[in-house]
């Protein structure tokens, strides 16, 4: 699955992965999953046949898309992918893009942005919490307070349960919204805002070390793309 443009997530029972139009989300046969298109998305789905797919990591993964990758993308989800006449005729070239597309696959780096998906009740209330409003600046203490819980116990449920701090977790979940956000034409500033900065530049820099980029950057690489 790639988003040429916008930000997509795909579910599991693991959590949620999230896959903005800089990376490329691989899900192998057998796995239960489910996916969303956030923002103005336009997603672009791929099936590899058992000779390839076995070639594929063996587990849900989200890559970095390199120029080559994405183009190859492009041009195997494009219109004349819904001519059979097109599509029967190219079927050799298709195969051959295909492998390159593995190819590519096997050179790049895993990045991926994930949020594991709580299980217990008292993080689950969090995270609803966080999920409507993620700008909310709350300290851990305060959520707890709300819903009855005291923050050792939730840092506790955080470190155990979901392998990272609140504030990691919170963080990954901002930009998450961030993206939604930007895919749909906001600027930095709001973006920033709404999702719980005080500064623009404080946003930039993890959005940076998250993504990979700027947000600035990105929403300018969304604005002049041209998908076939």
């Amino acid at each position: 699955m790639y988003a040429a443009r916008g930000v997509l997530s795909v579910h599991t029972e693991r959590g949620t992965s999230i896959v903005p139009a800089n990376r490329v989300a691989w899900t192998p046969a057998g796995f239960t999953h489910y996916h969303r298109a956030h923002g103005h998305t336009d997603m672009r789905i791929l099936f590899l046949p058992p000779s390839l797919a076995r070639l594929a990591p063996g587990r849900p993964a989200v890559f970095m898309v390199s120029g080559l990758a994405r183009e190859v993308l492009l041009t195997l989800t494009g219109p004349d992918n819904y001519d059979p006449a097109a599509r029967d005729h190219d079927r050799a070239a298709r195969a051959r893009l295909r492998r390159v597309l593995v190819d590519e696959l096997h050179e790049a780096h895993e990045q991926r942005l994930h949020l594991p998906e709580p299980h217990d009740d008292r993080l689950q209330a969090i995270a609803r919490i966080l999920y409507e409003q993620p700008g909310d600046n709350a300290p851990l203490a305060e959520l707890g307070q709300r819903i009855g819980a005291s923050a050792r116990t939730l840092s506790r449920l955080f470190h155990n349960e979901l392998g990272m701090t609140f504030y990691q977790w919170r963080t990954q979940l901002r930009v998450f919204h961030a993206l939604v956000l930007l895919a749909d034409d906001h600027d930095t500033t709001y973006v920033a805002h709404a999702c719980g900065w005080a500064n623009p530049s404080g946003f930039i820099a993890a959005f940076t070390d998250i993504i990979g980029t700027t947000p600035g950057r990105y929403r300018t690489s969304h604005q002049h793309r041209t998908t076939p």
